[in-house]
Formats: C-alpha cells, structure tokens, sequence
C-alpha cells in the first residue's frame, strides 16, 4: 500500500509551507530518512527526509506551490508495488517502441553520424526535435539556440527530466566555467574574514547537492523566493515599529588577534574546533549585557520585559537569503561552549537542518558584515530585540598608542569597528555608549581563558 508523503508542521505555529526543491523524481529508489524535498515557512528552510522506504510513485504538489500543512504532496509505493507515475510524455503520437518515458536515454555523443541508428519510422531530426518539445520549455530551447547548446545532453531535473530554465543555465555555467559538475556545487571560495565560519565547504554533505541559483538573465523577471519575501516583510516591519540610532566604536583588537594566532593549533586539536573570532565578540556582548539589562530587554505593549537570560542570535548569510539562529541561554556557556554553538548553528543553518524553535526566542543579535570586507555596518534590529552589534572587517591600521609612561607613539594594529544599532524607545544615547564602550574594554583587556 502506497506511503502518503505530507507537508510537515514545521512548529506550533506554522500552518503552511512552500515546496522548494524535489530532491527526487518518480521512479527514483529512495530510502527511509533520506531527504526528499525542500521546503521554506516563515521560520526556516529545511529538507524532508522519506517517511519510508520504496519508489516515489508520484509528486502531486510542484515546486514552488503552498500548501496547508498536512496536505499530501507525494506518494511512495514500496518495492513490487505498482512503478512510479511516468510524467506525462508526448501525447503526441511517438513510435510504438518510445512507450514509457522514464529517464531519458544517455546523451548520444555530439554530431554523430546517425549511421549506426536503428532507421526509425521519424527522420532523426525530426524525432530529436520532437524529443527537445517534450522536455522543454519555449525559452529553454531560445536559451539552447543562443548558446549552440544539444538539449539531449542536458540533463532535466524536471518531473520526467524535463529539462527547466535552471538547467540549462547550469549546463552553460558548467561548460564555460572550471570541469565542474552541471548538476552544481557548493560555493566554498569566498573570503572568512576573521576566519568566522559563516561558509563551510561541507554544505553539500547530504543527498543531492543543490542546483547553484543561476544569474537571471537581464529582462526576466524573477518571482520573489519565499525566503526573500519573508525578509522584505520583516526588514519594513522593524523599521516601522523601532525607532533606530547606530553608533560605532573603534576597537584594537590587537591583544586577541595575537592571542588567536598563538592558541588557534592547539585549540583545534584539543578540541576538535576551529577557534574564530566570533565568540570573543559575542563573549564580550554577553558580559556588557549582564551589566546593561536594558539592552537585552524587549517592549512588550506598555512595559518593558527584562529577560533572565541572554539569547544570541547569530546572523548567517546563505547564498540564498539570510537567516538568525539563537544560541539559547548563552550566557550559561563558556568560550569553548559559544565556539561549538556559533560553528553548530552556521553548519545546520547552510545544511537546512535548523528546527523552528533555534530561530526563535533572541534577546540580542550580532550580525557580521565584516565577513565579506565591510569596515562596518548599520544593521537593521532583529524583532522583538531591541539592539543589534554589526562586526566590521578585522584590518591592520596605523593608530596612535599611549604607553604605560603616558607617551604616545605610532604603531600598527589589528581594528575592529563595531556598530550598536538600538531602539531609541527603550534605549537611550548615553545607555548604548556605556554599553559599547564595556564592549570595547572587555575585548581590548581580554582575560577570559579560551579553553
């Protein structure tokens, strides 16, 4: 008897979802747990493993479709069971021997003869452009034309390999580019400034890898991804509700950076652990914050909620959006603590392997534009919190240092600058630079053991 597969309730309070992304196609083996499908809701984007084992008979809902929760969307037929739906093929008349069309054929190489060709009923041209019909669109064939692109060696990830826009953009990208794979992979190249570990090159550990997003080509127009739309709303929201101030302050980060570089081999290897510069950054909010309880409070109508504990969120830019995973109860971990939690979070985050309730519940953000060579940022607050710390890039500078004699003298330094973005209701001026400036003692004196 067929497995129904249903759109999961992703927490309490989530009543829908997107499908983004079917990892299989009808008539592809699957096993139990493996991912199946992809889906976005307003709290997080995550892959659906299989709830059991067998053939993926059919897909009733497309990509890119919403659904109530607990709506079919799929069938599994267990092994011996009736094979999976076949997509609906040329209606139009084919030769008898072309019945079910299941995975295309392997790609004949180019320009052959057609000397060894079984003589079918249809001239071969005229068969392969019949063929190219079936599994295309009329702007994927343009896109073929323009790009002396053979359709039949374009691998469709469409139902029934229909071959979408997306592919043959990657099949383009593919062949231009370094002998990468058509079916894409991970980006892994971009700069980690302060080594953060914001990307990581085992993102693509699980299942099929994701197809990269190909540039869109100038014209189109684009619908917004449900992610994309999630955070446009929620950007306008903030900026109506808080009144937002930023102020920044310089910081030498000389001190940890030697640190750092002193301790970073030991450490990996007691520990397991890269050791980056985000959790002195976070360590150093945690400690200011237990000192202003104010800026890890939030409104709550007429009164102000003082919370007991601090809950990081920790800002991770995606290739495709960007999302806040909170590291509950924060200022119960050690440095080693933070460290495995700020690497957790980033790794699931990029994996989709993220629950609801971890992008929930934060008292305070730190986002860090700094990762990709900005000096600083004025970052929008994370509702309801009502402060947010951006990291700037870590650069050396020349800086004027007073010694323990009272003489000053130049020298070069590793800076930070890091910017509070507060809301001017709750917050005020005086209260956020005390705040920053215990930020900027704590990591310029730093003293804490980094295990």
């Amino acid at each position: 008897m067929p497995t129904d597969i249903v759109m999961p309730q992703m927490g309490e309070s989530i009543v829908e979802g997107t499908i983004t992304k079917w990892l299989k196609k009808p008539g592809d083996k699957i096993q139990r747990d493996e991912p199946l499908f992809e889906i976005s809701t307003d709290k997080v984007d995550a892959e659906i493993p299989a709830p059991a084992s067998g053939v993926l008979q059919d897909i009733k809902v497309a990509e890119g479709a919403t659904v109530q929760v607990n709506t079919v969307v799929g069938t599994i037929a267990s092994d011996g069971e009736a094979p999976a739906k076949a997509a609906p093929a040329a209606e139009k008349k084919a030769a008898p021997a072309a019945a079910p069309q299941k995975a295309q054929p392997p790609a004949p190489s180019p320009q052959a003869d057609g000397a060894s060709a079984a003589p079918p009923t249809t001239p071969p041209a005229a068969a392969h452009e019949e063929d190219e019909h079936a599994r295309s669109s009329p702007l994927v064939r343009k896109i073929a034309r323009e790009n002396n692109v053979d359709l039949s060696q374009v691998e469709g990830s469409g139902l029934g390999g229909r071959i979408t826009k997306q592919d043959i953009l990657a099949f383009i990208e593919g062949k231009s580019g370094a002998p990468a794979q058509a079916s894409g992979t991970t980006d892994t190249t971009s700069v980690q400034p302060g080594e953060d570990s914001r990307r990581s090159t085992a993102a693509s550990a699980s299942a099929p890898a994701p197809r990269p997003t190909p540039a869109p080509i100038p014209g189109d127009l684009v619908p917004l991804t449900n992610m994309r739309r999630i955070i446009a709303q929620r950007m306008i929201e903030s900026r109506r509700t808080s009144a937002h101030v930023h102020c920044m302050f310089e910081v030498d980060m000389t001190r940890i950076v030697n640190l750092r570089n002193k301790l970073k081999s030991g450490f990996e290897q007691r520990n397991g652990a890269r050791l980056t510069f985000m959790p002195f950054f976070v360590r150093a909010a945690i400690i200011a914050l237990q000192q202003f309880h104010i800026v890890n409070a939030s409104l709550e109508g007429d009164g102000i909620r003082y919370h007991r504990h601090v809950n990081v969120g920790i800002a991770v830019a995606l290739d495709w959006g960007l999302i806040v995973p909170v590291l509950k109860n924060a200022d119960e971990l050690n440095f080693l603590g933070l460290q495995r939690g700020i690497t957790d979070l980033g790794e699931r985050s990029r994996n989709k392997k993220l629950k609801p309730e971890e992008v929930e519940g934060s008292t305070f953000t730190v986002t860090n534009p700094g990762q990709f060579g900005a000096v600083f940022g004025l970052p929008i607050i994370n509702q309801p919190n009502s402060a947010i710390m951006g990291v700037g890039g870590i650069t050396k500078t020349p800086l004027v240092v007073t010694d323990k004699d009272g003489s000053d003298s130049i020298a070069i330094r590793s800076v930070v600058h890091l910017t509070l973005g507060y809301d001017h209701r709750l917050i005020d001026g005086a209260v956020a630079d005390q705040f920053m400036a215990y930020v900027k003692k704590t990591l310029e004196g730093w003293g804490e053991d980094v295990g």
